[in-house]
């Protein structure tokens, strides 16, 4: 049975942020694998500013069930007062690697 998988973006204020992010989403199952894409240069309008700032992106592959409590987490834990979270479906890719997906994020309902 195929699950519905979702990547989801975040970004980060540094690396150390964003470490700390992807390996609590991975431990916690909320994810299987997160990637870290730095040197990012986000321009955005924040408290009717203009503002320009050096980020991490997170790439985090998760399914469809889990993106509730990944976002979450993701609130509780992360130093923005509105962090970026944006789900995308993933309509097509690797069986094998969906599925490895789907086993990781899984295995707290199997192990019950």
């Amino acid at each position: 049975m195929s699950l519905p998988h979702r990547l989801i973006l975040c970004t980060c204020p540094d690396r150390d942020t964003a470490l700390g992010l992807a390996e609590t989403l991975v431990e916690e199952r909320l994810a299987a694998c997160v990637n870290l894409l730095p040197g990012l240069i986000s321009i955005y309008r924040w408290e009717g500013c203009i503002q320009r700032d050096s980020e991490v992106l997170l790439l985090i592959k998760t399914v469809e069930a889990r993106v509730e409590p990944l976002t979450d987490r993701l609130r509780l834990l992360h130093p923005y007062e509105v962090p970026e979270i944006i789900a995308l479906p993933i309509v097509s890719g690797s069986s094998d690697y969906l599925n490895w997906v789907s086993e990781c994020v899984n295995a707290v309902e199997q192990d019950s």
